[in-house]
């Protein structure tokens, strides 16, 4: 869940901004949590004080109805109603906030099921539920040392069918202005901008130089990451100094439930 929060946040000003520029500054002030973050932290808060998922990401985005960036057109129209509905999407966002189930929950069948139906509230098409699936799976097996770098392009096609770009098919698509909206383009470019990066910061760097939806594909590759390398103490510092007091108290939460587990 943090490198998911450090990602959104390194990646945000990018978004709908110039172009990254090589050897860019990671954090500085045009930066700030955007609907990634704010959505990560729901589904935490889901997780951990029983609460339904939709209602959840329902109150918190209802608590920063004007995030950085704002929500998407759909979602957004999902937040403002007083009972909202799940539409069908399979757009990024069903990947980009499951991260904590991949760490507060212990079983693998339940992760899986878990992961879909944090997707469910609003993401429930297909393609949107094997997204958080994906990514909720793969963080695992990698927080628990249950695959191997190499083994994962692999072990992607087998169970999910998604084929991953090359870092240089991927800066093609970005330098076309193409924006990566849904879980077929976001998550398989996720997935090749970590399998790429030697260390955390790394794989961040790589997510936000392949431009487009910076601050997801940061989001995801940052949980991807998190998972696999050590997270640096300066990062997540710098990250949460953005966060307001109501979800810093979900992050101390989680870190708190999760050293409970070691």
């Amino acid at each position: 869940m943090l490198g998911a929060i450090i990602g959104d946040i390194v990646g945000s000003r990018f978004e709908f901004g110039p172009a990254p520029q090589k050897g860019f500054k990671l954090f500085t002030e045009e930066c700030n949590y955007t609907d990634d973050t704010i959505c990560t932290i729901a589904i935490a808060d889901a997780i951990m004080n029983g609460r339904d998922y939709g209602e959840s990401l329902h109150d918190w985005c209802r608590r920063y109805p004007n995030p950085m960036g704002g929500y998407g057109g759909r979602f957004g129209q999902w937040v403002e109603s007083d009972n909202p509905k799940p539409y069908g999407s399979f757009g990024n966002g069903a990947a980009m906030r499951v991260s904590p189930v991949a760490w507060l929950i212990s079983d693998y069948n339940q992760v899986r099921e878990q992961a879909k139906l944090t997707a469910k509230p609003t993401h429930n098409h297909p393609e949107g539920l094997k997204g958080a699936d994906c990514i909720a799976t793969l963080t695992y097996w990698l927080r628990t040392c249950r695959i191997t770098k190499d083994d994962v392009e692999n072990k992607v096609w087998k169970m999910w069918g998604y084929e991953i770009p090359t870092i240089r098919e991927i800066n093609k698509i970005g330098s076309e202005n193409h924006f990566d909206g849904t879980c077929m383009e976001t998550v398989p470019m996720a997935i090749r901008c970590f399998l790429e990066s030697q260390n955390f910061e790394d794989a961040i760097r790589y997510a936000v130089m392949a431009d487009g939806d910076t601050d997801t594909k940061a989001a995801i590759t940052g949980t991807l990451a998190e998972a696999f390398y050590e997270t640096p103490m300066e990062l997540i510092q710098k990250a949460l100094s953005y966060l307001p007091d109501d979800m810093l108290a979900i992050v101390y939460q989680y870190c708190d439930r999760l050293s409970e587990k070691v």
